[in-house]
């Protein structure tokens, strides 16, 4: 039989300010940090899915990128995407997108820390 694999079971973004971008998780979207985190990461309580932020692997020229992450998509579930949005417009967070349909529920996209574009669904 040939192994497989099943799925993600880990996302981090590598960021050059762990703390802010901890911050803007936390207070924005109203994540909440795993109880233990490795030197130089926050991890997130997230499910199904665990979460992180953590300082660029050697050789990661986050400086050198038009926008880190392009290419990825890393979309987020809520319970109520309008609801988040809205909290995001309120805390003054860039170029977030108008609410849509798509086949995952409500969704819009935003600009997240340090350039990474991110949507979040559901609701």
């Amino acid at each position: 039989m040939t192994a497989t694999v099943e799925g993600p079971d880990f996302i981090a973004l590598q960021v050059k300010d762990v703390p802010a971008a901890a911050a803007f998780f936390e207070e924005r979207l109203g994540l909440r940090r795993a109880p233990a985190s490795p030197p130089g990461a926050v991890v997130f309580t997230t499910s199904p899915v665990p979460f992180a932020v953590r300082e660029p692997l050697p050789g990661v020229d986050l400086d050198g990128a038009a926008r880190p992450g392009l290419g990825v998509a890393l979309w987020l579930r809520a319970s109520d995407a309008s609801a988040v949005r809205e909290q995001l417009v309120r805390a003054g967070t860039e170029e977030v997108s108008p609410l849509q349909d798509s086949p995952f529920g409500p969704m819009f996209s935003f600009t997240g820390p340090e350039g990474y574009r991110l949507t979040v669904h559901g609701g």
